[in-house]
């Protein structure tokens, strides 16, 4: 396996020159986040919590986010049998500050958006997170409404903190929870959907930090039993320097097993065009994962404002493959709902 820093002393995030303190990898959020040790304007803090829920067949994703001059709050539906999904989002220009209560801890307070359609809330306490969502006209003239709570149990987590080579006061502070059981309900077109917290879970991903003007990365993620214990996966890169650390992880039944690097190999088509919706490879350098992601659909997100401009395909299907643990112990995984995104973001 490669060098990499896992950091287990908690302290502040950021140095007097608003440089990352200790950068590596962390089993908890043990870095303490402050805006006022951040040296950049606050209209170039980006800060996000984004949750998706996965049920039988269906999943929901509801993201706040404060990029510093723009606002950018989604709902998706997610029909994973009949490889359809739909999205929609309320823009908010200039939010700079602490509009939508974004915390500075992941494992406390809330976040609110309240829109002319739409009401999201994210309400976080001891060991437990729930989403409420109220949308109107989503789709069709149909609203969407949602009741989600999250349990979370004591288990270990991916942590990430990194700079960038190229302006060191950019860092990236990150953490993605898998494996959290969801129970709860989401109303549309009619129909009652519900999560039943002994087969479904909740995925965080919390990020806060201050980035480059133009990045590219890759990030999958899923959570499912697996020989019926909690078995979770967070893959990623591309994004800020990962010399330090990767974020790639596998968690079995609450524990963390570090991956090396990750390759994500989208096929492409004759004319060079990436062919989303073909089978990828999927593999680590360690030979501790490897495996086939065969997509269901692509919740494909293009928006261009000049200065602000994002290109997302986030691909949802089934994972079939073998992963290694840290003992040695393989896992076959069959049919593993995951969603892997590659995205191009300028702002």
């Amino acid at each position: 396996m490669g060098k990499q820093h896992e950091v287990t002393k908690k302290q502040p995030l950021l140095n007097k020159r608003g440089h990352i303190m200790e950068p590596g990898w962390a089993k908890q959020p043990i870095w303490e986040y402050n805006r006022d040790q951040i040296h950049a304007p606050a209209f170039l803090r980006k800060e996000w919590d984004y949750y998706l829920v996965i049920g039988d067949g269906f999943g929901v994703a509801f993201t706040i986010s404060d990029l510093g001059y723009s606002g950018m709050i989604s709902v998706s539906y997610l029909d994973l049998e009949q490889g359809w999904e739909h999205t929609e989002m309320d823009l908010d220009l200039f939010p700079i500050g602490n509009k939508y209560q974004l915390g500075a801890h992941s494992n406390d307070g809330y976040a609110e958006y309240q829109g002319k359609k739409i009401h999201l809330r994210f309400d976080t306490r001891a060991h437990k997170r729930r989403i409420q969502c109220v949308f109107a006209d989503f789709y069709n003239g149909q609203e969407l409404r949602a009741d989600i709570v999250l349990d979370q149990p004591d288990m270990d987590t991916m942590c990430i903190a990194t700079p960038w080579k190229e302006k060191p006061t950019a860092f990236y502070y990150n953490q993605k929870i898998n494996c959290m059981p969801a129970r709860g309900n989401v109303y549309f077109e009619g129909v009652q959907h519900s999560f039943d917290p002994k087969r479904h879970f909740g995925i965080l991903d919390w990020g806060r930090g201050v980035w480059t003007y133009d990045n590219v990365w890759y990030w999958g993620t899923a959570s499912a039993y697996v020989n019926g214990k909690p078995f979770g996966m967070n893959l990623g890169y591309g994004f800020s320097d990962r010399s330090y650390a990767t974020e790639n992880m596998i968690f079995y039944d609450g524990v963390c097993h570090k991956l090396d690097e990750v390759v994500i190999q989208i096929p492409k088509d004759a004319g060079g065009n990436y062919a989303y919706m073909s089978p990828w490879c999927i593999f680590s350098t360690d030979r501790r994962l490897d495996g086939i992601f065969t997509p269901i659909l692509d919740r494909n997100a293009d928006l261009n404002l000049l200065i602000v401009a994002t290109m997302q395909h986030q691909v949802f299907g089934s994972f079939n493959g073998m992963v290694t643990l840290d003992n040695g112990e393989k896992l076959e995984i069959h049919n593993l709902i995951c969603a892997i995104e590659h995205v191009h973001n300028r702002y």
